[in-house]
């Protein structure tokens, strides 16, 4: 079963997403089930959208009256980040590209959440991103050398696209679960669901 989750790292229930995921494929994966699954790059505001600020209204309001009462409800440490404006977040998906090639994007997704969401720091700078690349394993002249050299620019940006125009990603999270659509931050019982669901069909 291949499992696709379309997020953004500047998007806190795409951080708050990863532990209910991770729990639902465990446990279908305790039965002999293997999972593959595959983080996938969508832009909330691609440039020049301009991001939003945190001591903004938006953000104060969503983060109190929700993102911090889910994230204490799944025991999942987040800060607001105080990064302002937010960063953009092309350059650290063209990063993820690398990452991938080199067997280490799982690690390298989670890091861009908890840099974020935890660690507060700009990851739309590129000197920070060769930071958390060295510090997941990454050789980080050479993850340097590919972002400057626009190596994974192009694959990046038809990923982008696949998600809006061939997808038709609209919100994140979003899972692709089989042939199955599910758009927004639901509980491990609903991912594992319809995991099994969709694993059946294809039995």
């Amino acid at each position: 079963m291949k499992i696709q989750v379309f997020s953004d790292y500047v998007c806190p229930y795409c951080f708050l997403a990863e532990q209910p995921l991770n729990d639902a494929i465990d446990a279908v994966a305790s039965d002999g089930n293997a999972i593959d699954v595959d983080w996938l790059p969508f832009e909330l505001r691609p440039h020049p959208t301009p991001t939003l600020k945190p001591e903004g209204d938006y953000l104060q309001t969503a983060w109190q009256q929700s993102v911090f009462p889910l994230a204490q409800r799944l025991g999942v440490h987040i800060v607001l980040p105080r990064v302002s404006p937010q960063p953009h977040t092309r350059l650290a998906f063209e990063g993820s590209l690398i990452a991938k090639n080199e067997g280490k994007a799982r690690e390298y997704n989670h890091r861009m959440f908890t840099a974020f969401f935890q660690d507060e720091l700009d990851i739309g700078d590129a000197n920070v991103l060769a930071a958390l690349a060295e510090e997941i394993g990454l050789d980080r002249d050479r993850y340097e050398q590919d972002l400057v050299a626009g190596t994974y620019r192009e694959a990046c940006g038809k990923l982008l696209r696949h998600a809006t125009e061939t997808v038709g990603v609209s919100a994140v999270p979003t899972f692709a679960i089989g042939r199955r659509m599910i758009p927004g931050l639901v509980s491990k019982a609903s991912l594992e669901t319809a995991i099994r669901e969709e694993i059946a069909k294809e039995l």
